[in-house]
């Protein structure tokens, strides 16, 4: 079917079923997670194969699990999602048996426009909420992902039909095509520029839009941190995927005193973790050649203008010799903003570590003159410090004393603010976002317009009526 007729067809039938039932909806969801569980081989295999080589233990971990566990908390927590949820009624219509509520209604059909990084759990991640709200979904595959997006198309034949889930993979034109069609509503993750393209498109038909998009997310070392635990934990969420996550550390903001420190503590948090890196099956190559020369241009740019740059590679391997398209840890220091790599967001293994003199206020202001992050992460046991971090800078959202794991918590909402995002999900935030809350007010049996001054002819009852509201 075309893009049109697949999307004709879904809110056809979903008009038809209304409402959506409880049970519906826990089916769907189960069988979404069966579609994942009983093909989680493939699916490594197809993600190793599209990235050149991805660890598998990783995959299993980052795709195929963390996509199991957002639609089983959705099964445990949806009798009380989609409860009446009830509201007060001004004063006297309460007295009187008037009442009010607030009840979840599925949008209809939602588009879902995922990305290469994580191309499993960022299709299963929305769908979880998308289904647990009684809608169906379209799905736009990333390109970079040919084998992953082939293997979804293949294997959701035999757990939905159509109607319920489709998956359409294609370039940019079926993307753009994708983006304008009339969805009841839409959610992009993906960078920033293609995030304004997509709002764009989807404005022309008012759909409503969720962006998960990125930034340059910092890391702020307070001046009492353990370095070593935080230099560990950074480096293994800068290291995860080789740094090709929305929420990688971005770029460090440390101490003047402890910038040396840190450096010496990521590098021996590399070296223990990854001792080699070209033969090494837990390190992830760079998903194409593309993005490799990408990466290789701006750590030539940042030392173009200056920068010191550390290349973090234990076993002394020749990556230059190598077509693997991997890329050991890129340390950059002295970094400064005429350097591409403290203007864009990286998505790589390179890591800007810049240093701060004084009181944390210094790296607050560092941080709040650039764009919102999508998520910033705060190290040290100074309780003031902390909530001073919290209190003085926004971002969508926050992992102290460690980095990225918020995203993982089902209970918070995730999503960017300003450039780094609109609107979020996850949990019972995913719920709301993918459902129409439909307000609904019973009338009292009582003549409440007489009663309000609200009948004509006006005249007492009316004024008194306004002096009450006003009052």
């Amino acid at each position: 079917m075309t893009l049109q007729a697949t999307l004709l067809a879904q809110r056809a039938a979903f008009h038809t079923e209304l409402p959506v039932t409880l049970e519906v909806r826990k089916d769907r969801l189960k069988r979404a997670a069966a579609m994942i569980a009983d093909h989680a081989d493939a699916f490594c295999d197809a993600l190793s194969e599209d990235f050149g080589h991805r660890s598998r233990e990783q995959s299993m971990l980052t795709d195929i699990a963390s996509s199991i566990a957002p639609i089983k908390h959705a099964l445990r927590a949806l009798d009380g999602w989609t409860k009446r949820d009830k509201r007060a009624v001004q004063f006297p219509l309460g007295l009187l048996g008037a009442r009010a509520w607030v009840e979840y209604q599925p949008k209809g059909v939602v588009g879902v426009i995922a990305p290469w990084n994580f191309p499993v759990n960022l299709v299963m991640g929305p769908i979880a909420g998308i289904f647990a709200a009684g809608n169906r979904a379209m799905v736009k595959t990333s390109e970079f992902t040919p084998r992953t997006a082939a293997l979804f198309e293949t294997v959701c034949v035999k757990y939905f039909a159509a109607e319920e889930l489709a998956f359409i993979s294609g370039g940019p034109d079926v993307g753009k095509a994708f983006s304008e069609l009339p969805f009841d509503h839409l959610i992009f993750t993906g960078a920033t520029g293609i995030g304004r393209h997509i709002l764009h498109a989807a404005a022309d038909n008012l759909t409503p839009v969720t962006l998960e998009l990125g930034g340059k997310s910092p890391v702020i070392i307070g001046k009492d941190a353990d370095i070593a635990r935080a230099t560990e934990r950074v480096a293994i969420g800068k290291m995860l995927n080789a740094g090709q996550i929305c929420l990688a550390p971005d770029y460090m903001l440390v101490p003047q005193a402890q910038e040396q420190a840190v450096v010496d503590g990521l590098k021996a948090a590399v070296s223990a973790m990854y001792p080699t890196l070209l033969a090494n099956p837990d390190y992830t190559a760079i998903i194409n050649d593309r993005h490799h020369q990408r990466l290789a241009d701006w750590v030539a740019d940042a030392r173009a203008k200056g920068a010191t740059v550390e290349v973090v590679n234990p076993g002394g391997e020749d990556f230059a010799g190598s077509n693997a398209r991997k890329m050991p840890l890129h340390i950059v220091r002295d970094a400064t903003d005429d350097m591409i790599v403290m203007q864009e967001e990286i998505f790589g293994p390179i890591l800007p570590v810049h240093s701060y003199v004084g009181s944390v206020d210094s790296a607050i202001d560092e941080v709040n003159r650039r764009d919102r992050p999508l998520g910033l992460y705060y190290f040290g046991p100074d309780e003031t410090e902390r909530r001073r971090v919290l209190d003085r800078t926004i971002s969508g959202g926050v992992t102290i004393d460690d980095v990225v794991f918020h995203v993982s918590m089902e209970d918070l909402p995730f999503g960017g603010v300003g450039p780094s995002g609109m609107g979020s999900y996850h949990g019972f935030d995913g719920f709301k976002t993918f459902s129409h809350a439909k307000a609904v007010f019973k009338q009292a049996k009582l003549d409440v317009a007489k009663l309000a001054g609200l009948k004509p002819p006006y005249g007492k009852a009316t004024m008194t009526s306004v002096r009450r509201q006003m009052k």
